[in-house]
């Protein structure tokens, strides 16, 4: 099984990216917030791999960190979560910010991720309250916690930001770039009407 793939990006689609190692071309299926963060096609990136065989074949999907395929896989042993709603989740809530909703049974911001409804966010909720999410054991588990209160404690600005460009007809995997982009260089304290602005900036260029 692959764990883990090192090579250059040849090409990023809406749903997935394409690294090529060596010569030979994989497809990576990944979240648009990982597509996001890619580095520019023909530069080299590392990829953490999370492999699944099925009847029609083998899937790769690929995450830019350990924590984030590690609760890619947790979410998926949650009844009714498959990989499709996996990513979804991982989308709106990267691992610390899930991890913090989960502790304080945030039911509703889990349940802004696409196809999760009230009942698996419910679910999502009851089912990973005492298990780590993307780290390695429950004391980490509370630390991260711990450390993530201001980035939960409010539906992100950043997930705003996306939704508002999408709501302009702004393809997702653009407007997250572009909302990435604008943050990083605000800054995360940044305010919702001044992330909006500075990604529209990030479009134009």
């Amino acid at each position: 099984m692959i764990g883990r793939l090192r090579g250059v990006l040849a090409e990023v689609g809406e749903e997935e990216a394409l690294i090529d190692v060596g010569g030979v071309g994989y497809l990576v299926r990944c979240g648009s917030r990982t597509l996001a963060r890619l580095p520019p096609v023909g530069d080299e990136t590392l990829i953490h791999i999370d492999s699944q065989t099925r009847e029609d074949g083998t899937r790769l999907y690929g995450f830019l960190t350990r924590e984030e395929r590690q609760a890619f896989v947790l979410l998926q042993g949650v009844q009714g979560v498959g990989p499709k709603a996996a990513l979804s989740v991982l989308d709106v809530l990267p691992p610390a910010e899930l991890a913090a909703a989960i502790a304080r049974e945030d039911k509703a911001l889990v349940g802004r991720a696409q196809g999760v409804g009230p009942k698996l966010a419910v679910r999502i909720v009851t089912e990973l309250k005492d298990k780590p999410i993307g780290v390695g054991d429950i004391a980490a588990f509370h630390a991260q916690v711990a450390a993530a209160p201001a980035l939960a404690a409010r539906p992100s600005v950043a997930g705003e930001a996306v939704g508002a460009l999408m709501g302009l007809g702004t393809a997702e995997t653009l407007a997250r770039r572009a909302v990435e982009q604008a943050v990083s260089r605000l800054g995360p304290e940044a305010e919702l009407p001044a992330v909006i602005k500075g990604a529209l900036q990030e479009l134009a260029r």
